[in-house]
């Protein structure tokens, strides 16, 4: 039953950890492509609340695998 709930767990931390790295691309990569990086206060803020959100699930996902089981 532990090898079930192991590739469950794995599975779930995997897909939080996609989500943060599509943060990653929607908030930083995608203005820098575009070129609308310019410097302004409400890019700067909206390039780190992306970023932060990124931070976050990658935080979640290490702390679900955690959850294995031996």
């Amino acid at each position: 039953m532990s090898l079930i709930h192991n590739e469950r767990i794995k599975l779930m931390a995997n897909a939080i950890d996609r989500a943060s790295t599509a943060c990653i691309v929607v908030g930083l990569l995608t203005p820098l492509v575009s070129g609308t990086i310019e410097a302004d206060w409400y890019t700067a803020a909206s390039v780190c609340i992306w970023l932060s959100i990124a931070l976050i699930l990658h935080w979640a996902a290490n702390r679900i695998l955690g959850r294995l089981k031996q």
